[in-house]
């Protein structure tokens, strides 16, 4: 299918901490420690080599258990049993559990990991790279997870919620199944999401196996590894580093330093750091650790304890110290023989505020990759904005802007009032000349003049322009429908619609195309055409 590739600067839609980052600006160059590269993925693993033997045992039989209710495909069944090698890396990102994926961009983020692990494997034979979702079982956030757009409107499960969302029980998800089948239809196509649907949340337990059965459904056949980091023995070999910040609160010293260093720069601080960032994680709760007084409060519950008490507690019960946003990418490069995270742009904004801290804790900083962004276009939505003599690119603008833009092309009347302000100008500048030589407070009059003459061509320039718009009418709004289309509420595809809008049109084609035409070191803004 065509593609094309846009700056993600162009696009208006990204932050200019992202943009600088992908210029390698030297403002932003003491937050990471490689730039992802296919070169320096060498050094990368130089940085990497010494991951303990232990760990990777412990990892490759934690993700057996946890496959174990899970049909393993052979790729990720060879996947999980390479990571016990010392010569396995893997490629990481980490999602909500949103239902079924939420946004298209759950799946950008996996066929990025996916597609750099081959790339990998291809460049450097000599080791072996597994493409790794790290699935968010331990947010409590259910507000944010618990719907999915479809056609312009939510398809939600309402239900009360507590505690990590991983843990959710799926009661009450087979109610959707009935809503689906009135949306999607009866094709084949509907038949499969259904399917998906169906399987995933009323033949599972919770919300984290529902999810981990769903995304493996979807990219087993990759060797994709799925990990739930809310599991006891992992979170044993974690558990050093929640002393640590338990007693001395090392994140939180360090963190601030590095913030204030970032928006000195002239960029915000992502995620603001507590003093202790970790949570209390038990069945329906999971509540802020905090310590008042050398005592250690639960908060939105009765516990405490003293210091001797919780590391007793942390060495029972690793399992019930669950990292907050800031910790979670330490707890992820402590258990993972990890190379690179691939993230969105809020992600890497707040990794750019931990690399002090990594150093802190002797943990190698992995690579920062931005995950592929994409706009799914239709050909033949692609063929009509062709017929309106426009290009893809315009359609990032806003839609006022846009139906400027289009205006001023169509039209045969010169718009732009630029030549009439330059003359008004220079009559004026005669008349302050003038002005000079008479009453000082002619002076003023004429200022004033030149203020209400200039803001009068603004205006009739503005009238102009409607008038055009309205006589035009009929163009803009096919124009402005195919933007609607594609960036539902002026906002980027990727970041509202769910892929089942599409599948429901291209099938399986839809995740063959995604797969086949992203390139993850590209650096730019996808747009892959679809027929």
């Amino acid at each position: 299918m065509p593609t094309t590739h846009i700056s993600y600067q162009e696009t208006g839609y990204f932050s200019k901490m992202i943009c600088d980052y992908l210029s390698e600006k030297e403002s932003l160059s003491s937050f990471y420690q490689l730039f992802p590269t296919i070169d320096n993925f060498k050094k990368q693993i130089a940085l990497k080599n010494d991951f303990s033997l232990s760990k990777r045992k412990t990892l490759s039989e934690r993700l057996s258990v946890q496959y174990r209710n899970t049909t393993l495909s052979e790729a990720t069944q060879k996947n999980i049993q390479s990571l016990v090698h010392s010569n396995t890396f893997t490629i990481t990102t980490g999602h909500q559990l949103n239902l079924f994926t939420g946004p298209l961009y759950f799946l950008y983020k996996i066929f990025s990991v996916i597609n750099l692990s081959e790339e990998l494997n291809v460049k450097y034979s000599d080791q072996h790279f597994v493409p790794v979702y790290w699935m968010a079982t331990e947010d409590h956030d259910f507000d944010e997870i618990n719907y999915f757009n479809l056609f312009g409107k939510k398809i939600s499960w309402n239900r009360e919620s507590g505690g990590a969302v991983g843990e959710l029980s799926t009661e009450g998800l087979d109610e959707l199944v009935e809503v689906l089948k009135n949306q999607f239809g009866a094709t084949d196509h509907a038949q499969k999401l259904i399917k998906l649907f169906s399987e995933s949340y009323t033949q599972h337990d919770n919300l984290a196996e529902a999810t981990r059965y769903m995304a493996n459904e979807l990219f087993a056949q990759y060797g994709l590894v799925i990990v739930d980091g809310n599991d006891a023995a992992l979170k044993k070999e974690f558990a050093p580093f929640v002393q640590k910040e338990l007693v001395h609160n090392q994140s939180h010293t360090i963190i601030v330093k590095t913030s204030e260093r970032i928006i000195e720069k002239g960029y915000k601080e992502q995620v603001h750091p507590r003093e202790i960032n970790l949570f209390y994680l038990k069945e329906g709760l999971r509540e802020r650790i905090v310590k008042k007084d050398g005592i250690f409060y639960i908060t939105g519950s009765e516990l405490e304890f003293s210091e001797e008490q919780i590391l007793e507690e942390l060495e029972k019960y690793p399992e019930r110290f669950s990292p907050n946003a800031l910790l979670r990418p330490l707890y992820q490069e402590v258990i993972l023989p990890n190379l690179c995270y691939v993230g969105g742009g809020g992600e890497l904004a707040y990794w750019f505020q931990l690399k002090d801290y990594f150093e802190s804790v002797s943990v190698p900083f992995p690579m920062l990759l931005l995950r592929n962004s994409v706009l799914l276009m239709p050909l033949k939505l692609d063929d009509k904005l062709q017929k309106l003599n426009e290009n893809v690119s315009s359609l990032f603008l806003s839609q006022h802007d846009l139906e400027v833009k289009h205006t001023h092309y169509l039209t045969v009347i010169d718009i732009d009032f630029t030549k009439q302000r330059a003359y008004l100008k220079k009559q004026f500048e005669d008349l302050f000349e003038l002005a000079k030589q008479t009453d000082k407070s002619f002076l003023g009059a004429v200022g004033a003049q030149e203020k209400k003459q200039l803001n009068g061509l603004d205006n009739l320039e503005k009238r102009l322009l409607k008038a055009q718009k309205r006589k035009l009418k009929d163009e803009l709004e096919r124009l402005t429908s195919i933007q609607d289309q594609l960036f539902p509420k002026e906002s980027l595809q990727e970041r509202t619609v769910n892929f089942s809008e599409l599948y429901l049109e291209f099938g399986d084609l839809l995740l063959d195309e995604i797969k086949k035409e992203l390139d993850p070191l590209v650096g730019k803004f996808t747009i892959l055409k679809l027929s």
